[in-house]
C-alpha cells in the first residue's frame, strides 16, 4: 500500500511532464532578443546605407564630367529616400512574407504598411525593425548601382519612375525567390548577400538601360575623363568598409560566420584590386588610381554570394577571378561591341556578380576550406545550381528591365534633350551648380 500510494505521485508527475512536453520545447524555440546580435545589426545596417550615401554617390559623382556632378548625387539621394517608404509601404512585405499558393514568386501583404512590426516583434535573435530596416538598405543600394549606366543622359523624372516600377517589379520578386522563401532558395542555391538579388539583377538592367537610352553625345570619340577622381577614391573606400556591414551583417547575427564573412571579403577585395591595377599596369604601361578602386569594387561583389561559405583561400581566387572577368568586359568587350555602359555597371557588377555566384557553388565545398555545399550536393551539382539561379535572374530581370524602359521611352520619354546634355544636368534639370567657377 505505501508502495503504491508512492507510485502515484511519481507517475502523475510524469504524466504532467509528458502533457507538457511540447509546450516546454516550444518555449525553447521561442526567438528571444539578444543584445549582441542586435548591436551588430544596428551597426551592420548603418554600414549599408553609408555604402550609397555617401560611398557610391561620391564614386559615382567623381567619376561623371563636372556639368553632370550634382545630377549623379541627386538622383543617389532621391532613391534612398524613395525606397525607403516603398519599402515600409510594400516592398517588405512581398519580399519576405508568405505568399500563400504564389510563395515561390512573391511574398503577401500581411506586413504592408509594416503591420505588426511593433517594438517587441522579432525576427530570430533582432528585433524585426532592425531585419526590416538591414533589407531596406540592400533594397536602396540596388537600383542606385544601376544610375552608373545612363549617367549624364537620363530624365530626372523617367529616372523616379522607373526605379520605383524596377523595385516593385524586378528586385522585390526576385529578393523573395532567393531570401524569402521563394523557388531559388528552396532549390538550393548559395547567396549569403546578394550575388543575384543585388549585383546581377542591378547589373543587367544597366545594360539594357545602356542600350535602350542609346549612347552619350560625342562617344566614344570625345574624351569624357572623369572629373574628380579624389572623389571616387573616397567613395570607393567608403564602399569598401561599409561592405562589411553588406557580408558579415547578412548573418544576422554576431558569430562565426559572421566574422569569416569579414575575413573573406577584404581578401577578396585586396586580390581584385591588385589584379586590376596589375592588368592595367601590363596593358597600358602604368598603374591608375582609377583602376584599382575599380577592382576593389569588382572585388566586393564577386565576394558577396560567397562570403558566408568560402574559406580565406577561395576567397582569395573569387577576388582574382572577379576583377580579372570584369576587367576584361569593361575595357574590351565594351569597346568591341560598343555600348556606352558610363560607368561599367554591367561589367563591375554584372560580370563579376556572375564569377561570384558561380564560384560560390565551387567554394563552398569544406575540402577547399568552405563552410559546406547545400545539403545532399556535390560541388558539380552546386555549380549547376548556381548558374540556374544566374540564369534565371538575367532572364526575368533583363526582360522585366527592357520592358519597363521601352514603356517609359514611348509615353513619357527617358532621355534628355541634346540641348541639356551639352548643358550638362546640373544646370538642366536641377537649376544648380556642383561648382562656381
Amino acid at each position: 500500500m505505501k508502495a503504491t500510494k508512492l507510485k502515484t505521485p511519481a507517475r502523475t508527475l510524469s504524466a504532467l511532464l509528458l502533457t507538457l512536453a511540447p509546450v516546454l520545447a516550444f518555449a525553447q524555440e521561442e526567438p528571444t532578443l539578444s543584445a549582441g546580435d542586435t548591436a551588430w545589426m544596428i551597426t551592420a545596417t548603418a554600414l549599408v546605407l553609408l555604402m550609397t550615401i555617401p560611398g557610391l554617390s561620391l564614386f559615382y559623382a567623381g567619376l561623371v564630367r563636372a556639368k553632370n556632378v550634382l545630377s549623379v548625387l541627386m538622383q543617389c539621394f532621391a532613391i534612398t529616400g524613395m525606397i525607403s517608404v516603398i519599402w515600409a509601404i510594400y516592398g517588405y512585405s512581398l519580399a519576405f512574407t508568405d505568399g500563400a499558393s504564389l510563395n515561390a514568386y512573391i511574398g503577401g501583404l500581411e506586413k504592408a504598411f509594416l503591420s505588426g512590426v511593433t517594438v517587441d516583434a522579432l525576427s530570430g535573435s533582432i528585433p524585426e525593425s532592425v531585419f526590416m530596416t538591414f533589407q531596406m538598405t540592400f533594397a536602396i543600394i540596388t537600383p542606385a548601382l544601376i544610375v552608373g549606366a545612363f549617367a549624364e543622359r537620363m530624365k530626372f523624372s523617367a529616372m523616379l519612375i522607373f526605379m520605383a516600377l524596377w523595385v516593385t517589379l524586378v528586385y522585390i520578386p526576385i529578393a523573395h525567390w532567393v531570401w524569402g522563401g521563394g523557388w531559388v532558395g528552396a532549390m538550393g542555391a548559395l547567396d549569403f548577400a546578394g550575388g543575384t538579388v543585388v549585383h546581377i539583377n542591378a547589373g543587367v538592367a544597366a545594360l539594357m538601360a545602356a542600350l535602350v537610352l542609346g549612347r552619350r553625345k560625342g562617344y566614344p570619340t570625345t574624351a569624357m575623363p572623369p572629373h574628380n577622381l579624389g572623389y571616387t577614391v573616397i567613395g570607393a573606400s567608403l564602399l569598401w568598409v561599409g561592405w562589411f556591414g553588406f557580408n558579415a551583417g547578412s548573418e544576422l547575427a554576431a558569430d562565426g560566420t559572421a566574422g569569416m564573412a569579414m575575413t573573406v571579403t577584404q581578401l577578396a577585395t585586396a586580390a581584385a584590386a591588385l589584379t586590376w591595377m596589375f592588368a592595367e599596369w601590363i596593358n597600358h604601361g602604368k598603374a591608375s588610381v582609377l583602376g584599382i578602386a575599380t577592382g576593389a569594387v569588382a572585388g566586393l561583389v564577386a565576394i558577396t554570394p560567397a562570403s558566408g561559405t568560402a574559406g580565406p583561400m577561395g576567397a582569395l581566387v573569387i577576388g582574382f577571378a572577379g576583377a580579372f572577368f570584369a576587367f576584361i568586359a569593361a575595357t574590351k568587350v565594351k569597346v568591341w561591341l560598343g555600348y556606352d555602359d558610363s560607368l561599367d555597371v554591367w561589367g563591375v557588377h554584372g560580370i563579376a556578380g556572375i564569377v561570384g555566384a558561380i564560384l560560390t557553388g565551387v567554394f563552398a565545398d569544406a575540402s577547399l576550406g568552405g563552410s559546406g555545399l547545400a545539403e545532399g550536393m556535390t560541388i558539380a551539382g552546386q555549380v549547376w545550381i548556381q548558374f540556374l539561379s544566374v540564369l534565371a535572374t538575367l532572364i526575368y530581370g533583363g526582360i522585366m528591365s527592357l520592358i519597363i524602359l521601352l514603356f517609359l521611352k514611348v509615353t513619357i520619354g527617358v532621355r534628355v534633350t541634346e540641348e541639356q546634355e551639352t548643358e550638362g544636368l546640373d544646370l538642366a534639370l536641377h537649376d544648380e551648380r556642383g561648382y562656381i567657377l
